[in-house]
């Protein structure tokens, strides 16, 4: 079992924390969210982790070709009323992926690193690991610069590349002709609210001009695109999971693909995403790259060993089961997602510290992986997990 190494270090106050947008610093049982303590990792763990992510996001984008050409959408819990966005933003282009997640286990201690899922629609974490774990080095007195965190600049450079795609960076004045962002998150969540304001920031430094509202603040018109104060916006960020607007509010997902399909206006992360985000994606990879060093051994059936049972479209591990190789419950998350369909994936030991606590890597990758960060909790990590920070010694 692969050991974590862990520095302690003088924890940010929570008026710190506070002063620079982050009030989601305490959990409901008054404990501290951020950890005063951070995961040591190599350089060349870092760099594993960089490559690893590379090569996985590739092999996403075959795997995605492979559902969008035989038609999969079902088969990967795609809502049908999704289907035609899915498919309009995957065939062009300028729908592209801002940001996303990939949660890991290994990569420290000599374990191998494997792919658990990615949250490639609405990660969280973003906040934490762009901002506060570099603030965690700094008022310790020690070099920022020493975690691998170029998160900011990278989604930064994400934003330019809505207009130059693959081309030079540099040429983002020249084609730019004054579009706009419209950020939105939903009243009401502190944490959804300041982290979409956050990419607000970023697409701002990348030279957009901007706004945030409510989500029910904005109009929608069918024929004409998506509007905030009699104000037209060529692209919409919206902080709402894809599968939220198709179940929950379906004329708006009807209304976002005729947008779409018109080109009124361009929806970030992009309707793809969701494929992504569907953990039976896996299911798929493991199909096309059988025995993948970087993946786990994933069915739509039980598997005959030791396994985790998760729903297609879960968060924050609701509906987790971990089964042995007969298929009995071994352990179990709170079923807030019994009605999906589920994946069977390979169990993996997770690194642990000293006390037992299992550590997840969190990579973040926008056009290339660009940052590390670690969630600490039992067996099932779930939303009473606590943020990790990490520096390279």
């Amino acid at each position: 079992m692969s050991s974590v190494t862990l520095k302690k270090l003088d924890p940010l106050t929570p008026e710190f924390l506070e002063s620079i947008g982050f009030h989601w610093h305490t959990d409901k049982d008054e404990s501290p969210y951020i950890a005063d303590e951070v995961v040591v990792v190599s350089e060349e763990e870092a760099e594993s982790y960089y490559e690893a992510v590379n090569e996985l996001y590739d092999m996403f984008v075959e795997a995605g070709d492979y559902v969008v050409e035989n038609n999969l959408f079902h088969e990967i819990g795609i809502p049908f009323n999704l289907v035609d966005a899915v498919k309009k933003s995957w065939e062009n282009d300028v729908h592209w992926h801002i940001y996303g997640r990939f949660d890991l286990a290994g990569g420290v201690g000599g374990a191998p690193i494997k792919l658990l899922e990615f949250n490639a629609d609405t990660p969280t974490a973003l906040f934490e690991t762009a901002i506060v774990q570099w603030a965690m080095l700094k008022a310790n007195g020690l070099d920022e610069a020493a975690q691998f965190n170029n998160v900011y600049e990278a989604i930064r450079d994400n934003f330019n590349r809505l207009i130059v795609l693959d081309g030079d960076l540099a040429d983002f004045e020249q084609y730019y002709e004054g579009w706009k962002i419209l950020f939105s998150a939903i009243r009401g969540n502190i944490e959804d609210e300041n982290t979409t304001k956050l990419l607000q920031k970023m697409a701002d430094d990348a030279g957009f001009h901007t706004a945030f509202s409510f989500v029910d603040e904005v109009e929608f018109s069918y024929e004409d695109g998506i509007f905030y104060k009699d104000e037209q916006y060529e692209y919409w960020f919206k902080l709402i999971p894809w599968e939220m607007i198709a179940i929950e509010e379906s004329d708006l997902a009807r209304i976002l693909t005729n947008i779409m399909e018109n080109q009124k206006a361009i929806i970030l992360n992009p309707a793809y995403t969701l494929m992504f985000q569907s953990k039976a994606i896996m299911k798929i990879l493991w199909d096309l790259y059988p025995n993948h060093p970087l993946l786990l051994e994933t069915s739509f059936e039980p598997i005959g060993k030791k396994q985790v049972q998760k729903p297609f479209l879960g968060r924050e591990g609701g509906s987790v089961k971990i089964l042995d190789a007969n298929g009995n419950l071994l352990t179990s998350a709170q079923d807030d997602y019994g009605d999906q369909p589920t994946i069977y994936q390979e169990f993996v030991e997770l690194p642990k510290d000293s006390n037992g606590r299992n550590y997840q890597a969190g990579v973040f990758f926008a056009y290339e992986g660009c940052g590390l960060g670690f969630r600490r909790g039992g067996e099932i990590l779930d939303n009473m997990s606590k943020f990790v920070s990490h520096i390279i010694e």
